[in-house]
């Protein structure tokens, strides 16, 4: 009897070759079949004397996707973004892989036959780790590991990773801490006696002996309290700092200060974009999640009027949900805002999906505070590395955005007169004269308010403004007929 063996990749050529020969359903199938390598995702140093710029032994990661929607493009681009974020976290990456399937397995992520071609790779390149482009269940990533042999970790623990190591402020470590502690605790293991700290009842005779005897406590319970009370404690810290931030943010309500806020994908280009209106000098470098904490910044229309800017921090395709949970407090300064600012990155190859992903996110925040979202502008940025058939390709997918380059200073000035024009305006109009004595008034309306026409008198300064409605009150003393009450 002839014994056939079924090769996939000899099956897909045959497909493409011929593509009469076989039925959409064959094609499927042999396209499920085939645990596709995805070109180009290797980082493995070619130049042995580049090694002295790491100081660390890089991890060496094999990357693995499931393509369970989309187009093929779409999906090696996830994993190529997973590429990155590897990258950032510190890790080499040696091969990237992707599996076709309607849903990923429940068991093994990739199917039970694929994990050990997956093994087969993971030894023949000498990797220690593995990266899965989707969150693993506890028993996905239990089972990865006692099959591959190596350490598993999933797309959001990486991402949590970039998120602790890039934390500065006090605020932005206690805000990652929490997000790592509650993806966690339902992923703690015991391992062989580590299970049982005491023995409880009859069993503390044979076990512990004298002292041990009770109800007793496992070390995994043990854990899960620690944790809970951690949780406890930063999820009250963080509300303290939240209620300081609230208290700035009334200050400047209060002085009637438009706030914009930037928002967008990581590494879009926002603090570039913050240091070309307002020259902040705020670090801007090209990795991912390089701005965990919100930094504001005080600028000025070409008016004059006074508005502040907020860096706030990048998203994700993905962003875990133990983070967006962790930065609620952070992010309310885009729902508080008068003017949101979105980058996107122009020279991304898929824009669309970084706006898409990036409104998913904002939209759960404003949802669950019932607040409608702020008026938005859509800012291109990196046009400079744009072509000019890709940048008829962004003016058709984003009618009404500005394009502009923080690197070159393409497109600023008309982005801060666009800003200027959808900022609100004072809108109480006064006639006043105010006396020399209270030249405060006169420079705290150039600086907030719009000034119409000014005139110096013997009795004062004589003023016509749009004003905000608490300096207009403080301005009423001075009004009416145009001479001091």
């Amino acid at each position: 009897m002839t014994e056939y063996t079924f090769n996939p990749d000899k099956a897909a050529d045959l497909a493409t070759e011929n593509d009469l020969l076989f039925s959409t359903g064959e094609l499927e199938l042999a396209d499920r079949a085939a645990l596709r390598r995805v070109a180009g995702l290797s980082t493995e140093l070619d130049d042995v004397t580049e090694v002295e710029y790491r100081q660390l032994r890089l991890e060496r990661v094999v990357l693995v996707g499931v393509w369970t929607e989309g187009s093929a493009q779409q999906s090696e681009a996830s994993l190529a973004e997973l590429a990155r974020l590897a990258e950032t976290a510190g890790s080499e990456v040696l091969d990237g892989l992707v599996q076709r399937r309607d849903r990923p397995d429940p068991a093994t992520y990739i199917g039970s036959g694929k994990v050990t071609e997956l093994r087969d790779v993971v030894a023949s390149t000498g990797a220690d780790t593995v990266i899965c482009d989707g969150e693993l269940s506890p028993g996905q990533l239990r089972q990865l590991e006692e099959r591959l042999k190596v350490k598993v970790i999933d797309r959001t623990a990486l991402i949590l990773d970039i998120f602790a190591q890039h934390a500065r402020s006090r605020e932005g470590k206690a805000q990652v801490e929490l997000a790592q502690l509650q993806y966690l605790m339902p992923r703690l293991r015991g391992w062989g006696e580590s299970l049982s700290r005491q023995a409880g009842g009859r069993a503390g005779g044979g076990n512990g002996g004298v002292g041990l005897r009770g109800p007793g406590e496992t070390k995994l319970e043990t854990d899960r309290r620690r944790i809970r009370a951690k949780i406890a404690k930063l999820r009250r810290e963080i509300a303290g700092m939240g209620t300081v931030r609230q208290t700035k943010r009334v200050r400047r309500l209060a002085n009637e200060v438009p706030s914009v806020a930037i928002a967008g994908y990581t590494n879009a280009g926002k603090s570039s974009l913050l240091n070309a209106i307002t020259g902040a000098g705020v670090l801007v470098e090209d990795a991912l999640f390089a701005t965990l904490d919100p930094t504001t910044r005080r600028s000025e229309t070409p008016d004059g009027l006074p508005y502040t800017l907020t860096d706030t921090v990048g998203f994700v395709r993905h962003l875990p949900h133990q983070l967006v949970e962790a930065f609620r407090s952070t992010l309310e300064e885009v729902g508080e805002a008068d003017l949101l600012l979105h980058i996107v990155d122009g020279s991304d190859p898929m824009p669309e999906g970084q706006v898409s992903a990036v409104r998913q996110v904002l939209g759960e925040i404003t949802e669950e505070r019932d607040t409608p979202m702020p008026q938005e502008l859509l800012v291109v940025n990196k046009v400079d590395a744009v072509g000019d058939l890709a940048m008829a390709r962004l003016r058709h997918l984003f009618p009404g955005a500005m394009f502009v380059s923080a690197r070159t200073g393409q497109g600023i000035t008309e982005l801060r007169e666009r800003i200027a024009e959808l900022l609100p305006s004072p809108d109480v109009m006064v006639e006043a004269l105010v006396p020399y004595t209270r030249g405060e008034l006169v420079a705290r309306v150039h600086r907030e308010g719009e000034v119409l026409a000014e005139r110096h008198t013997e009795a004062g300064t004589q003023l016509s403004a749009r004003v905000h409605p608490d300096l207009a009150g403080a301005l009423e003393q001075f009004a009416a007929n145009g001479s001091p009450a």
